[in-house]
């Protein structure tokens, strides 16, 4: 497994020797929130509702204070907008409350935030601090149990597990942003790009799809 692990990472490496998240932020809550808005949508999608937030409500006693319609307004084309504008207002209001208005640097006080999950909380501490984590999002697992680095029938947390026990401490946050982004431009849920892909021999799901060729 070491060989293919090893494979892997060289081949990621190739693709993208520069790895960063997509999201935009200025601030660490910024990045904070963007994470958890991000859920079920692209960050391409949140970039834009972002931009609209961030310069209308500028800081986290902006974003504590605005009127909760108007947030849903602005979010709405994210999906759950509901829900991830009370979201925001409670994420900010803990922020300043508990926390003198600062991101914590620990996964368990992140989780505990509203609509703060493992995966949003380890994309905060890669990106902001500069911890090793592994934040398994669809594109994440779908990789990881394509090239079978995880079983089809492991959750999240269990994906995760298993990717920090293959790959080096050293790399985590590293492959974690590439396999995001082989993820959304290459080995994607539908109509991926296999024909280009020089891994594509390992790959379960080539395998499955391309029996004859």
């Amino acid at each position: 497994m070491i060989k293919v692990v090893e494979r892997i990472e060289n081949y990621l490496d190739e693709l993208f020797p520069d790895p960063r998240c997509e999201l935009n932020y200025n601030k660490d809550y910024e990045l904070l929130i963007a994470t958890m808005l991000s859920a079920q949508t692209t960050d391409k999608r949140v970039n834009m509702v972002t931009s609209v937030l961030f310069d209308k409500y500028d800081t986290l006693e902006k974003l504590v204070n605005a009127d909760i319609k108007d947030l849903e307004s602005i979010i709405r084309s994210v999906g759950s907008f509901r829900k991830k504008a009370q979201y925001i207002k409670g994420i900010s209001k803990e922020l300043i409350e508990k926390y003198d208005g600062i991101v914590p640097n620990n996964r368990d006080i992140l989780t505990t935030l509203p609509g703060v999950g493992r995966k949003t909380a380890n994309v905060v501490l890669s990106n902001i601090y500069n911890y090793p984590a592994i934040a398994v999002d669809t594109h994440v697992e779908r990789v990881s149990k394509r090239l079978g680095m995880a079983f089809n029938k492991d959750n999240v947390e269990k994906v995760e597990m298993k990717l920090m026990k293959k790959i080096k401490k050293e790399k985590w946050s590293r492959v974690h942003h590439q396999m995001v982004l082989f993820g959304r431009y290459h080995c994607r849920a539908i109509s991926p790009d296999c024909s280009n892909c020089k891994i594509s021999d390992i790959c379960k799901y080539y395998k499955k799809n391309n029996k004859g060729v």
